[in-house]
């Protein structure tokens, strides 16, 4: 076979989720698959994550915007290269292709109602280009992947597409997630605590941010330890715009706002942590989830969307609306030696069901059906 993958992204510096996905599989069927031969097409970048094996090669697209560079870039790269097939690994895909298409869907929550406005006109751009994008593509594909049985049943319902097109394929971690011993020199660059809870903040309402805030404030109220508060990924401003509107502001000095860390740092963020907030309101997976397992770190997490079926029945799974419940299992953990060391041992035990591996082999077996 002669497959297409696209990897927009993966060369940025700064990279999230979606990206790390694409990454880790592709770095896998590397390992994988030495027959079939694989055409990988980036945008430029600095960060040159990925080499070029015998049988992969990488194309850079030089087109200037994303909108441009997947509806017209990339659909003239396909022209060239003439793959088997294109997998387009992040919800979206050219509208006009000329090969078979794969498409993983990671959510739809562009087709969903929304909690509430998300501060970011970047991410407010990329809701309304998923939202035109995606329904005029999804006929056209041979196979659609998404990442949870949960996000599986909720496309095939909302879209209409059959249960036969839609294929559960989970996502793993990057194995240098793991407890960090000696952490406490990379945890200095962020936060002066040696203990100190963890979040990853984010402007879009489903992550839930304002209830953690909440639930933090009652946390301080009620303990005498008073751990700080670590939020990733937020600016200082806009966590003091959220505190001022909630009328929490005096808790500002128990919080620290670094921004972005990097993703080699975070295994000994983690693995510092009294525990780790996961506490969105809607995911279709959770890497972040077991990447803190996997580090020996103890994880509040939601009851309700994919959560659960990534979380397993072991975790600590609360009621995300409910800032108290938070707050309660912040205490209890804080509180509860044996309750903490129950969950740490879970969660190390839990990952070991996830890897990229097992992502990649489902993948190319998919691949196989697709081009005998």
């Amino acid at each position: 076979m002669k497959i297409a993958i696209e990897a927009q992204r993966i060369f940025r510096p700064n990279k999230h989720g979606m990206d790390f996905v694409v990454l880790e599989m592709v770095r896998q069927l590397q390992q994988i698959d030495h027959v079939n031969e694989y055409h990988i097409l980036v945008a430029p970048g600095s960060d040159r994550c990925l080499q070029e094996t015998p049988n992969f090669h990488i194309h850079e697209v030089k087109v200037p915007s994303y909108p441009l560079w997947e509806q017209v870039g990339l659909p003239n790269a396909i022209k060239q290269i003439k793959p088997d097939l294109l997998h387009c690994t992040s919800n979206t895909a050219p509208i006009n292709c000329s090969v078979p298409l794969v498409l993983t869907l990671h959510d739809i929550i562009f087709l969903e109602k929304r909690d509430g406005a998300n501060r970011s006109l970047y991410q407010n751009l990329g809701w309304y280009y998923r939202r035109l994008v995606v329904p005029r593509i999804l006929p056209k594909c041979k196979k659609v992947i998404t990442v949870s049985d949960f996000e599986r049943d909720n496309i095939c319902r909302t879209t209409g597409l059959s249960a036969e097109t839609v294929i559960t394929v989970h996502n793993g971690f990057s194995q240098h997630f793991h407890p960090i011993a000696d952490y406490k020199a990379v945890v200095q660059k962020y936060i002066g605590s040696e203990k100190y809870f963890f979040f990853l903040g984010n402007t879009d309402p489903k992550k839930n941010t304002k209830r953690v805030l909440k639930a933090y404030a009652e946390y301080l109220q009620k303990s005498t330890e008073k751990t700080p508060l670590l939020i990733a990924d937020l600016s200082q401003a806009i966590i003091d715009s959220y505190l001022k509107e909630l009328g929490i502001e005096s808790i500002a000095q128990n919080i620290v706002a670094p921004g972005y860390i990097a993703n080699t740092d975070l295994p000994a963020i983690y693995s510092g942590a009294q525990a780790f907030l996961y506490t969105s309101l809607r995911e279709s997976f959770g890497i972040p989830l077991l990447e803190a397992m996997a580090c020996g770190t103890p994880v509040i997490s939601s009851n309700i969307s994919a959560i659960p079926e990534i979380a397993g029945d072991g975790a600590i799974l609360i009621d995300p609306y409910q800032e108290s419940q938070i707050a309660a299992a912040m205490l209890r953990l804080e509180t509860d030696a044996d309750y903490y060391q129950q969950s740490v041992n879970y969660g190390l035990e839990h990952v070991k069901l996830y890897s990229w591996r097992f992502t990649a082999e489902k993948v190319l077996e998919l691949y196989k059906q697709i081009v005998p």
